[in-house]
């Protein structure tokens, strides 16, 4: 008996052209413009949906009737505390430190307060998913109150997760408005396909390792600015800008140069982004009910010239593009705004790597060596 060979391996720099994984979370077909959680429009669900419910339809790949919902959101308030030995580490934590290295270092930290830090199956997974997911906006909140030199404010368990993060953050409870914008962003940057985060929690959880260590993976890959930290490039723009008569100038002198206008093109989407459709009038509203209508404005003539110059090649808002209005709106600081994304992402994180984990196999791609061959050894006397 003959055995098949197999097949010769091809180079995909980037892997933009290869699948690596099956998911049911969540779909996206980029040149239509279409994102879809478990099948439903993302759209629909910014407009009708809460965090919590998403959540819960990413994990268990259908809607919650009432009573599931309400069981399922409850399970999070439950984990809003964080442990003493965590905010006893905040404190010790420079207060000119990085957001993004606060909260992955928090994250990891966390590991050592869950007896259940590395225990295997779906079930352990799924509580250790809850306890992360419900815990990360008190992590995120107390080392920004820390860093400002401010008391701690313990969470609400009455309240949302985004109106429990505002009101940790702020020491004051939220708008309705204010607390339906944030929760209207994390629905929309929940999951996203294998993005570059997501992979590589894969590629963690892959090897057997913790949900914790695929966590921390995944925000370290996030915190890359051609990743999650395009919003906070986004707000340095307008702030450059500063006014609306100023945009033309700006915007054309950058295509001039060829440089890159923060908040358009997207590596997936070559049509208008489906997260930022609903975004973009929802960031009106929020811009209007707290003074910064001009900021909207300013970012409504930017998506104008855009489309004039260059939506014929492809070029369009993504949902940082009008994420950083809305952040800015309802009061979060530029260096939080990653934090935000990995705040929602990490219910799209955890959920694959509990896929993966059903049927797992190594990830373990090749790579094409470039270098010499049959080179001496030359004694370190002769070199």
């Amino acid at each position: 008996m003959t055995l098949a060979a197999a097949p010769a391996p091809t180079f995909d720099k980037g892997l933009a052209n290869t699948i690596a994984a099956e998911t049911q979370m969540s779909f996206i077909d980029g040149g239509k413009g279409v994102l879809e959680y478990v099948g439903i429009d993302i759209d629909s669900l910014a407009r009708n949906s809460t965090f919590e419910e998403t959540v819960y339809l990413l994990w268990n790949r259908r809607l919650p009737n009432r009573t599931e919902l309400a069981a399922f959101t409850q399970s999070l308030r439950d984990e809003y505390e964080l442990p003493e030995g965590i905010l006893d580490l905040v404190r010790t934590m420079p207060r000119e430190a990085t957001p993004m290295h606060a909260l992955r270092t928090l994250v990891s930290a966390l590991s050592l307060y869950d007896a259940e830090a590395d225990a295997e199956g779906e079930e352990a997974n799924e509580r250790k998913a809850i306890r992360m997911l419900a815990k990360t906006p008190a992590l995120i909140a107390a080392f920004d109150r820390h860093r400002k030199g401010k008391p701690f404010v313990a969470p609400d368990a009455k309240l949302s997760m985004a109106a429990n993060f505002l009101w940790m953050l702020n020491g004051a409870k939220p708008t309705d408005a204010v607390a339906k914008a944030l929760d209207v962003c994390l629905i929309l940057h929940a999951d996203h396909g294998l993005n570059a985060s997501t992979f590589a929690a894969r590629v963690t959880i892959a090897t057997l390792s913790d949900l914790y260590s695929a966590m921390v993976t995944a925000i370290g890959t996030l915190k890359g600015p051609l990743h999650g930290g395009a919003n906070e490039e986004v707000m340095i723009m307008l702030r450059e800008i500063g006014a609306i008569d100023r945009v033309e100038s700006y915007v054309m002198d950058r295509l001039a140069r060829k440089d890159r206008i923060m908040g358009f093109g997207h590596r997936v989407y070559k049509a208008i982004d489906p997260r930022a459709t609903y975004l973009k009038t929802f960031s009106k509203q929020v811009a209007t009910d707290t003074g910064n209508l001009g900021l909207y404005e300013m970012s409504r003539r930017i998506e104008e010239i855009m489309a004039r110059e260059v939506a014929a090649k492809g070029i369009y808002p993504n949902v940082d593009f009008y994420s950083a209005t809305t952040y800015h709106s309802i009061g979060i600081d530029l260096d939080l705004f990653t934090c935000m994304f990995a705040m929602s992402r990490i219910a799209g994180w955890a959920g694959h790597c509990i896929e993966q984990l059903d049927g797992n196999r190594l990830i373990r791609p090749a790579a094409a060596y470039v270098g010499p061959h049959g080179q001496p050894y030359v004694a370190i006397e002769d070199r």
